[in-house]
């Protein structure tokens, strides 16, 4: 895969995200992709990574801003930072009652790619500084 190919995937994906389309992001993502969550678990395989879309559909609505992607010659690792605005719909298991907060934070994703395909995903963000947002 080439440093082009592979920018053009991950700006593809994120396209799909802001368009709110998990169909369109499944088929970008390998049958193993490896799914870090922000102070989480990881997730492995397409499953998953579905079951985890559809819920941060039902309790976030979110739109990517102010996105730089940058790849690695061989096209095999990228990363992108970006700007996350979002509104907290639904409240979040562990997390503090949602109704309809909006927030601002800087966010940031690796990836590697195999195949065509995004083969990982490790997102990470400041979870006391979304905490603090939406409590305030």
């Amino acid at each position: 895969m080439s440093n082009p190919t592979t920018l053009a995937l991950i700006k593809s994906y994120y396209a799909a995200f802001n368009a709110g389309d998990t169909e369109q992001m499944l088929s970008m993502v390998s049958d193993d992709i490896a799914h870090d969550v922000n102070q989480g678990a990881r997730r492995s395989g397409k499953p998953l990574f579905a079951e985890f879309n559809a819920h941060m559909t039902r309790c976030y609505k979110e739109e990517l801003t102010d996105i730089v992607v940058f790849a690695d010659e061989t096209g095999t690792r990228a990363a992108a930072e970006f700007t996350v605005n979002g509104t907290y719909l639904s409240t979040d298991e562990g997390l503090p009652e949602a109704n309809g907060q909006t927030y601002r934070l800087p966010a940031g994703t690796f990836f590697d790619l195999k195949e065509g395909k995004i083969a990982r995903i490790t997102t990470y963000y400041n979870l006391e500084d979304w905490i603090a947002q939406v409590n305030a």
